[in-house]
């Protein structure tokens, strides 16, 4: 019986793996720089969290989630996205009480949503995001956008777009919805059978509808920005004064609609322009969500990030040609001859190994020339060679690979010269 990996999963092997490694690595450091920390949360949580923090009628909610029943009879959801997680998290751990505000975090990890499979988009997919909460301050709107931008151009990434909304406060969405809702009612059986459910749950979603976004009633939608109180105004005029001193790009388009119901004041999106990327162009989104915490059960506070899937990135990468600095050759190979210098190879490699140095051996009692093959093929920088003869006089042959040059080192200072080769 064979068996085959669940459709809209995939296997990341060797070869591949290090390019996430890479990317991952790079995020870590630059949250490091920005002073937000990681944060874990469980792959599964209880699916009233995601009801609430989420919104019931989100596509997420609706369609794509996956929800099982346990031995104890309780609802479970493998985690869709990692918000509304931390958000529980910040709350049951009483974050909102550290003397440190606002509280900075960052994740990275599988989120799993039953949609069709298609490129760059999985059942199973990782996602990198930040969240700061606590603070209503614009600027750290800004700030949360330019980590995310830091990370795609510190890759090497260049045709990007950053496109900017404001979905305003709670006024101003209650006037903007009744504008929608008079837009779309009399025409609404028109549109797709989704828009017509969202016409009074939330009519803003039918803004971001798929099926429907060529639709003559999209394009002469009431737009949020006309219904912006003053100040829902001057909140997104000053976070558009932090993106301009910080030298960061962006166009403002009235019509970007975030899928998930806690969003308000900023939304933001990052795409790729890159030739041959796809028709889903989206690399990363985010926004602000101020009410989130509350309806999760704890005080008022304030709330902004973004997340990202690096699936879509390393698609970004592969898009625009970008090629990240991995190596995979290992410092030192050891070729041993022999039965007595093959035992001592056990312990050469393990002592170089002990010593920070990246080492191999044969394990499949090849010949001399298989081994120097096998090191070949692993790229290594050193081969050192020993036989009986060399343990008997207590030296070993260290060859460069590069230059050719090979040396005969005694055995005693053999991992020193390595470890001093490699410098």
């Amino acid at each position: 019986m064979s068996f085959q990996i669940p459709r809209g999963t995939q296997d990341i092997l060797p070869g591949e793996v290090e390019k996430w490694q890479y990317v991952e690595q790079l995020a870590r450091d630059i949250c490091r720089r920005y002073n937000y920390q990681e944060i874990r949360t469980p792959i599964f949580e209880h699916t009233e969290l995601f009801l609430r923090g989420v919104g019931d009628s989100t596509d997420i909610v609706q369609k794509e989630m996956y929800t099982f029943e346990d031995r104890g009879g309780r609802s479970i959801t493998l985690r869709p996205e990692g918000t509304a997680a931390v958000v529980r998290s910040f709350v049951e751990n009483k974050m909102y009480g550290q003397p440190n505000q606002p509280v900075k975090l960052y994740y990275i990890g599988p989120m799993f949503r039953y949609e069709r499979p298609q490129a760059g988009r999985f059942r199973q997919f990782v996602q990198f995001g930040v969240e700061a909460l606590g603070s209503n301050d614009p600027a750290i709107d800004a700030e949360v956008i330019a980590l995310a931008m830091n990370v795609y151009q510190s890759l090497g990434l260049k045709k990007l777009k950053l496109v900017i909304n404001s979905l305003g406060d709670v006024e101003s969405r209650k006037a903007h919805r009744q504008a929608l809702i008079d837009h779309f009612q009399g025409r609404i059986t028109e549109l797709c059978e989704d828009c017509q459910a969202r016409l009074e749950k939330n009519p803003m979603r039918i803004l971001d509808c798929k099926k429907d976004r060529d639709h003559e009633l999209m394009a002469t939608a009431p737009s949020i920005l006309d219904y912006l109180n003053e100040e829902s105004r001057t909140y997104f005029a000053k976070v558009q004064t932090y993106l301009t001193k910080l030298g960061i790009r962006f166009e403002v388009d009235p019509r970007l609609v975030r899928g998930l119901d806690y969003y308000n004041h900023t939304a933001f999106e990052i795409m790729s322009e890159a030739e041959g990327f796809g028709a889903i162009t989206t690399l990363c989104g985010g926004g602000r969500y101020n009410g989130l915490v509350q309806e999760i059960g704890g005080p008022e506070t304030a709330g902004i990030g973004f997340a990202l899937s690096i699936e879509r990135l390393l698609a970004a990468l592969q898009a625009e040609g970008i090629l990240l600095p991995i190596s995979a050759r290992i410092d030192c190979y050891v070729v041993a001859l022999g039965e007595k210098a093959k035992e001592e190879a056990v312990s050469l490699v393990h002592a170089l190994r002990q010593a920070g140095i990246t080492a191999e051996k044969d394990y499949q009692d090849r010949k001399v020339k298989a081994q120097l093959k096998a090191a070949d093929r692993l790229q290594a920088q050193y081969v050192a060679i020993l036989g009986d003869d060399e343990l008997e006089k207590q030296i070993i042959n260290v060859k460069n690979m590069k230059t050719g040059e090979q040396t005969e080192v005694p055995l005693a200072s053999f991992v020193q010269y390595v470890k001093n080769a490699l410098v």
